[in-house]
């Protein structure tokens, strides 16, 4: 029996699909027993939607006010502490991943697994390396903790259906002073998050500015999408860092994904491969980007977008 532990990403009340995602992948291991875990200061309603996952067994509630605010510093000597039953410890390959899971490996003494895409056994996976343009496989010491991070694009979300036991937990561990909590900013909306979103429609540089970004947010809330922008759009000033999707942004995997004035760079190819069906406009019929798209328009961006937004109704 391989014991996982799998820890939840959750914004206080509801609990991110990329932790299903994380189920998905730890239930391809022979054998595997899958616990969630969450930390926070209330994750009443959070442990119940974590309970409804199918293929979980057990959920844990690890609640203080410390971690009111998911603090990589304040979560992950608790981790490294709920760990000790554990044979395996995932996390989602997200910015709260990402940050938290290097720590708990630290903590631990062991390496870290990133991005798991493949499981091959409880201690073999394939990941992938060069900007995903190879894949190879990985055997990690059956004999040590494997903490790894999960790569989201490629499973499926489990399904709802489950019924796991709750529990809750105190861990008697000393938190460090040296990292606390200011606050929090960003961007105002209600569009769908962008890492688990369906629909996602980006920009490149082509846009010029911020302002004609605008064009792409009144799209996206017609169509119900959320928004990303390329790096180099991102670096000139025109689209915040949060929206920046590729190899040093988002992974993302949505239904569709819709490329407005992004050449296609190898970096940017990266974040999307993944995605069902991809959509690309760019003036340039050379731009890499026509070579993984699914469908493209060569043409002038700021006629087809407002054409897209009057058929869009």
């Amino acid at each position: 029996m391989h014991h996982v532990l799998i820890i939840g990403e959750h914004d206080g009340k509801s609990l991110n699909p990329a932790t299903a995602k994380c189920v998905t992948c730890a239930a391809t291991i022979a054998d595997a027993d899958i616990t969630i875990a969450l930390f926070g200061a209330d994750t009443a309603a959070v442990a119940a939607q974590a309970a409804a996952v199918a293929g979980v067994k057990s959920v844990v509630r690890i609640d203080r006010p410390e971690n009111e605010h998911p603090l990589a510093a304040t979560f992950a000597p608790q981790v490294a502490a709920l760990a000790a039953d554990y044979s395996h410890v995932f996390g989602p390959s997200t910015s709260f991943g990402k940050d938290l899971m290097p720590r708990v490996a630290a903590l631990l003494g062991v390496a870290q697994v990133s991005d798991l895409m493949a499981v091959e056994g409880a201690h073999r996976f394939r990941r992938p390396i060069y900007a995903g343009n190879a894949i190879i496989t990985v055997e990690a010491d059956s004999a040590r903790k494997l903490v790894a991070t999960v790569r989201v694009a490629s499973f499926e979300a489990a399904a709802n259906g489950g019924s796991a036991a709750v529990e809750s937990k105190t861990l008697s561990v000393a938190l460090p002073t040296h990292t606390r909590y200011v606050g929090a900013k960003s961007g105002s909306t209600d569009r769908p998050d962008l890492q688990t979103a369906s629909k996602v429609i980006s920009g490149g540089r082509a846009l010029g500015s911020a302002e004609n970004f605008k064009i792409l947010y009144s799209l996206a809330d017609k169509l119900g999408a959320a928004v990303g922008a390329s790096r180099a759009a991102v670096d000139a000033g025109y689209a915040p860092n949060e929206m920046q999707v590729g190899q040093t942004g988002k992974i993302i995997s949505p239904e569709i994904y819709i490329a407005i004035g992004i050449s296609g760079a190898i970096q940017h190819l990266t974040g999307i491969k993944d995605a069902r069906t991809i959509v690309a406009i760019n003036k340039d019929g050379e731009a890499p980007i026509f070579e993984v798209a699914d469908f493209g328009l060569v043409g002038d961006l700021f006629q087809i977008v407002p054409e897209f937004e009057r058929l869009a109704g």
